[in-house]
């Protein structure tokens, strides 16, 4: 699995494919310029993408403590923007950040960069199983009214919500 960033803002975890072949034909590499020799033999699965607006610079896994805990992909960007990217203890995080994410998503039309959040995320491919934390850091800042209406999708109370997001926030600390 690599973490990769691409000249268009865009981050990326790719894998090999579980079937890939583990015996090398051609050590040296040079099949790998042949199609004909090796049509899709190396063919990398996207196991997340995300558009971060800016070239990354550097990536690097850390862990998020002590030996044995979590890790993280943290990245520096060209216009200085640090950043994180943290994997979901559970799936129940999981499809929390996504339902707090697509609310959010419906109260911000025009994000912060006058585009269209979904559209400004996918610029040159599509999401792929990332959440926007910037946009989900807003929920503390929409009218208590759009708190307690999104809250109450999530089966939760604004407080819990906003506590969960800072759970996930403090666990980068």
């Amino acid at each position: 699995t690599v973490a990769i960033g691409d000249k268009f803002g865009n981050i990326a975890l790719l894998r090999l494919p579980p079937d890939a072949d583990d015996e090398v034909d051609d050590p040296s590499g040079v099949s790998i310029y042949f199609a004909e020799a090796a049509p899709n033999l190396h063919k990398l699965q996207t196991i997340a993408q995300y558009h971060i607006g800016a070239i990354a610079t550097s990536i690097i896994k850390t862990p998020l403590g002590g030996p044995g805990s979590d890790e993280a992909l943290f990245f520096a960007a060209i216009d200085g923007r640090i950043g994180a990217l943290v994997p979901s203890k559970t799936r129940d995080d999981k499809d929390f950040f996504t339902m707090l994410e697509m609310h959010l998503r419906q109260e911000y039309q025009h994000f912060f960069t006058g585009r269209d959040h979904i559209s400004f995320r996918s610029a040159f491919a599509p999401v792929k199983d990332v959440v926007d934390g910037d946009l989900c850091l807003e929920f503390p800042f929409l009218s208590r009214d759009l708190q307690v209406s999104i809250a109450r999708d999530l089966d939760r109370s604004p407080h819990e919500v906003y506590k969960k997001f800072q759970d996930t926030l403090n666990r980068l600390l």
